[in-house]
Parts: C-alpha cells; structure tokens; sequence
C-alpha cells in the first residue's frame, strides 16, 4: 500500500472542501508555467504585436519568456488563479461526492448519466476521474490508494484536454484580441476554421495536456491523502482516549 489508508469514517463536508481548496492549490503551483506556455502558443501569430517573440514547444516557450521577460514571467497571474482555485475548486470538487449521491443515491446507475450529460467539465475531469476509479476498483485491478488515484487522474487529465481544448483556444484567442477583431466567440471560431484549418482549435495541445494532466494527478492524489490525513485528525480530537 502507498500513501495512508481509506479512512474508516466517510469525509465530512468540511473536510471535502479544505481538502479540495488546498489541493487545487498545490497543483496549481507546480503546474503554472506550463498553463501559461499554453497561452503564449495558443495567440501565437493572432496579431502583429504576437509576431515579434516566437515560441517553439513547452520549454522553449518557457525559457524564451524567462530570457525576455524575466524569472517571475511564468508565474504572471499566479495570485488570482490560486484564489480562484480555493473558491471554486473547493466547491466543484468539494460537493462532487455529495451531488452524485443527490442524483444517484445508493442501489440506483452509478453511470450518473445526469451528471454526465448536464457538467461538461465535471464530466471531463471530475466524472472521468470517478469513473476510471471505479472500474479499477470493481475489476480489482488495484486498491483504493495512490497507483489508483494516479491512473485515475491521468486519464481524467487526457479527456479535460481533449474536450476542453477547441473551447480553450477559442476563447484564448477571442480574450486576448483587439477590439473589433472578432464579432463574438462564434466568429473567432469560424475565422479560425476558415484561416488556419480545424487543427488550429487543437493549437498547444502538447502544453495543455502536461498541464491539465499533471494538475489532475497532483491535485487528486494530493486530495485524497488530504481527506484521509484530516479525517484521522479529527477522529483523534473526537476520541475520548
């Protein structure tokens, strides 16, 4: 077994929620640089001002922003995503389990075709992740512990970025435009198939996917410990011995 053991007693919602935010959090920081590569080869060659550094690969990006723009340039807006991540990370994440048994209480599908149908990104993420857990779980291919949660997430990370990638681009592209440029998201969609060609909405896949990927490990192996870790603390605090 690697990691500590499925706590005896089910996490409470308090538990959920910290452990969630936190998580979020610390997956966040190891995985900044790669989102902000992502950006960087997502606008590349949008507008002249885009044209004048070129970016080639995760690294290359990283390391040309480093030389141009100084050591903290990955790291750009680190402060409002950790606090986004502690609000809304601890929410998605938090109430997931508590909303599945909402739609899916015990004995009914545990497909949780409402959940799927209704939560795009959930679904990506959160349900993917579930789902992998579950089936790993049922087959006994291995235990509720870290090579699970790892495996879990890894795929998780690969559907996120396979689902999320055109939106992602489209909406890069369309935040990050001059004024005027486009009319609306739907025609920075267009303009791009029309331009650049369908592969265009798939632009800093390599970069997406490290940082969708390793922020799905990082964040649900670190989260899971975490309930358990703070579950036993607070089993100890309640124990009259």
């Amino acid at each position: 077994m690697v990691g500590l053991k499925p706590s005896e007693v089910p996490p409470t919602t308090a538990v959920k929620f910290l452990g969630a935010g936190t998580a979020a959090c610390f997956a966040d920081l190891l995985t900044f640089p790669l989102d902000t590569a992502k950006v960087r080869l997502q606008i590349q060659g949008e507008n002249q001002a885009a044209r004048s550094t070129q970016y080639r690969g995760v690294l290359g990006t990283i390391l040309t922003m480093v030389r141009t723009e100084g050591p903290r340039s990955p790291y750009k807006g680190l402060v409002a995503g950790l606090q986004r991540q502690m609000s809304f990370a601890s929410v998605r994440i938090g109430l997931y389990d508590s909303v599945k048994q909402f739609y899916a209480p015990k004995g009914s599908d545990r497909t949780l075709p409402n959940i799927t149908r209704n939560a795009i990104i959930n679904c990506a993420e959160m349900v993917t992740y579930d789902i992998i857990k579950e089936k790993l779980l049922d087959c006994h291919l291995l235990t509720d512990n870290f090579p699970c949660h790892f495996i879990s997430a890894f795929g998780a990370g690969f559907c996120a970025t396979v689902v999320a990638s055109p939106v992602d681009v489209v909406k890069t592209r369309y935040m990050n435009s001059p004024p005027g440029q486009y009319r609306s998201p739907f025609d920075c969609m267009l303009k791009m198939v029309t331009q650049e060609g369908p592969t265009a909405f798939y632009k800093g896949f390599t970069p997406s996917f490290l940082r969708l990927g390793a922020w799905n490990v990082v964040m649900f192996v670190t989260y899971e410990q975490l309930k358990r870790a703070l579950m036993k603390v607070q089993m100890l605090r309640e124990s009259p011995f």
